[in-house]
C-alpha cells in the first residue's frame, strides 16, 4: 500500500540496517531532525552525485541538528562498497524488503524507453525531531538539492 504522505503528517517509523553495521529507527532519532532521502541505485551517476552533495554538507547538517540517511534497496554490503569508493560520510540504509520505500510512497511505477517497471522515485523527507514531516521533495532533480534541503532545515 502506498501512502500519500504530506507535510504535517507523522512519518512512518522504520527499522533500517545501515552500512555501519547497525540498525537505525525513526523512533531512536527522536529529538533530532532527520533528512531521509530515497534514491534508485548505488554507484549510478545521479545517485552518486546526490550522495556526494549530502556528504559534502554533512558537517552543516550535523551543526543544524540533523541526521542524513540515504535509502535505496541495495544491500548493506553494496552500500558499504559505495560509501568507501566515493568517501561518503552519510549513512546509507538498506531497504531490501521494500517496506520503507512503500511506507513513504516512493516505490512507484516508472517508465524508461516505453518500458514500465517498479522503482524508487527520488524523494526527500525532512522530518522534525517529534517525528512529524516538515517538508517533502518529490521527483527530485539532483543539482543543488542537498543545499536546498539544508536551507529549509535552517529556516526553522
Amino acid at each position: 500500500m502506498t501512502l500519500d504522505l504530506q507535510a504535517g503528517d507523522q512519518a512512518p517509523d522504520f527499522i533500517l540496517p545501515v552500512d555501519t553495521g547497525e540498525d537505525v529507527t525513526l523512533s531512536s532519532l527522536r529529538g533530532r531532525s532527520l533528512v531521509l532521502y530515497f534514491y534508485p541505485k548505488d554507484d549510478t551517476p545521479g545517485c552518486t552525485n546526490e550522495a556526494q552533495q549530502f556528504s559534502a554538507l554533512q558537517d552543516d547538517f550535523t551543526k543544524a541538528g540533523a541526521v542524513v540517511i540515504g535509502v535505496s534497496r541495495d544491500s548493506v554490503a553494496q552500500h558499504a562498497k559505495f560509501r568507501k569508493k566515493y568517501g561518503l560520510s552519510i549513512n546509507l540504509g538498506a531497504d531490501q524488503t521494500g517496506a520503507v520505500t512503500k511506507a513513504y510512497g516512493v516505490w512507484v511505477e516508472k517508465s524508461l524507453y516505453g518500458r514500465q517497471y517498479m522503482g524508487i522515485e527520488r524523494a526527500t523527507f525532512l522530518i522534525r525531531g517529534d517525528g512529524c514531516i516538515r517538508q517533502i521533495w518529490r521527483k527530485v532533480k539532483v543539482a543543488n538539492h542537498a543545499a536546498d534541503v539544508l536551507k529549509a532545515l535552517k529556516s526553522t
